[in-house]
């Protein structure tokens, strides 16, 4: 199978085409990454229009199964912009749409490491999204659900664990004390997308998870 992913759910936007086996090891066909500070509307309509060019003129044509998308939590126009996007290229090319959880792809990015993989994003005035998984030998247990909470108290838990832990994504780099993911694997990126998708959908089940930060006080 092969899949487009779409990431634009933080200040970086990201395509990429992976070719998925039923083993599920996985072949990266085609990635564009861009973390230039620019509005997503203008960076990845170009991304998908050049890669997917690209692959359309091979002889033969390499066809796209299913659409992995970024559905939440994180930027809630960063959101809108990738679902449309997938949604109007799921109707194109009359294909499903597969949502992935923000939190659940960026683990993915450190499938490597064995410990506590803790991604987080700063959802301001205090508050992070965060997941937390375990990773044992490239296996992935999700720990807790997607979830907001505050710094302090994820603190608190982290510190709780007696194996290595792991942090990324964006607001990573706010909790001192902590192991974070290298450059490469620190934020969000398409090639986890097409790696964490799973059964796709029709496009009218496919809403974005703002999964709005909790009220203190």
């Amino acid at each position: 199978m092969t899949v487009l992913g779409i990431d634009t759910s933080s200040a970086a936007a990201s395509a990429a085409v992976c070719r998925i086996e039923n083993s599920g090891a996985a072949t990266v066909l085609a990635s564009c990454y861009a973390n230039i500070e620019a509005v997503h509307s203008k960076t990845l309509m170009p991304m998908l229009e050049n890669m997917l060019k690209t692959l359309f003129e091979e002889e033969p044509p390499i066809p796209i199964d299913k659409i992995a998308v970024s559905t939440g939590p994180g930027s809630f126009t960063g959101l809108r912009i990738a679902l449309s996007a997938a949604k109007g290229l799921a109707f194109a090319l009359d294909i499903p749409i597969a949502p992935v959880s923000t939190l659940y792809s960026l683990a993915l990015n450190s499938i490597s490491f064995n410990g506590i993989v803790c991604p987080v994003l700063n959802a301001r005035r205090g508050q992070f999204y965060n997941a937390l998984f375990r990773i044992s030998d490239s296996t992935v247990t999700r720990l807790c659900p997607d979830r907001a909470i505050a710094g302090q108290e994820l603190i608190q838990e982290l510190k709780a664990y007696s194996e290595p832990v792991i942090l990324s994504g964006d607001g990573a780099h706010l909790f001192d004390g902590f192991r974070t993911a290298p450059p490469l694997l620190q934020f969000q990126n398409a090639v986890s997308v097409c790696l964490a998708s799973g059964e796709g959908k029709p496009i009218h089940e496919v809403m974005p998870d703002y999964l709005r930060p909790v009220r203190i006080g």
